[in-house]
């Protein structure tokens, strides 16, 4: 979508959102979560994903370890206590407003 483009600030939160929700779960890598968060419409560039991603880890919210397989080495990401916490309460801000913006409550 071409408005996607214009709006792309009110949707950062969201990737954040959606990478923390992805790292509870299991760990995360670049590349693994570009093509996850494009199947859900967020096109991110690795130039875009990567600085988010240090950006959380700086935070605490995720921790990132190296994996080598073979001659390839990628970065795993994997979510922290702090960024459970912080998922949890964003979690409940988020039904809060889908339920102003959705259910007109």
């Amino acid at each position: 979508m071409k408005d996607d483009l214009n709006n792309r600030d009110l949707y950062s939160g969201m990737i954040r959102l959606h990478i923390l929700h992805h790292a509870e779960h299991e760990a995360i890598f670049g590349a693994g979560m570009a093509e996850e968060l494009a199947r859900h419409g967020y096109k991110i560039s690795p130039g875009t994903l990567y600085p988010i991603l240090h950006s959380l880890e700086k935070r605490g919210y995720l921790k990132s370890e190296e994996e080598r397989s073979g001659r390839s080495v990628r970065r795993l990401y994997k979510i922290t206590a702090s960024g459970r916490r912080a998922l949890k309460i964003a979690k409940l801000r988020v039904r809060e407003l889908f339920g102003e913006l959705i259910e007109g409550k």
